[in-house]
């Protein structure tokens, strides 16, 4: 049985999450980087730039400037749609897979980690952070 998790669980699974990507020898990613790179992987393809813009409800050349840096890094590659060459479709690639696998494994470690942490855990680092939190409830 699935253990329930409150926000405050995922936005820790979220840190721990991106802190491991940060401190391993690894693609370093910005959160646009990483939503086109987890779309992409993630949902129901063939995917196209344009496709992707809509998506994610961002600019055409911003998801270009995402997918640049994602085929620098072997992630993701582009490819000319045979059907209609004014279109590029967006593919997944062996590294990009592995990424992902890597990305699961860290964040069900994180997930562990958050579950079996005490509640106490959760309460604000610092007594003024605490006292404000206080004030504003």
């Amino acid at each position: 049985m699935a253990v329930q998790s409150n926000p405050d669980q995922l936005v820790g699974i979220l840190r721990d999450t991106v802190v491991a990507l940060v401190r391993r020898d690894g693609p370093d990613l910005s959160a646009r980087q990483l939503g086109v790179f987890l779309t992409v992987y993630l949902t129901d393809g063939p995917h196209t730039v344009r496709g992707l813009a809509a998506e994610l409800n961002v600019s055409k050349p911003a998801i270009t400037r995402a997918l640049d840096r994602l085929g620098e890094l072997d992630l993701a590659r582009r490819k000319v749609d045979p059907m209609d060459r004014r279109s590029v479709i967006v593919q997944r690639t062996l590294k990009g897979t592995a990424f992902l696998r890597d990305m699961r494994q860290i964040m069900s470690e994180a997930e562990t980690t958050t579950h079996e942490m005490p509640a106490v855990a959760n309460e604000p680092a610092n007594a003024d952070t605490a006292r404000e939190n206080r004030k504003a409830g």
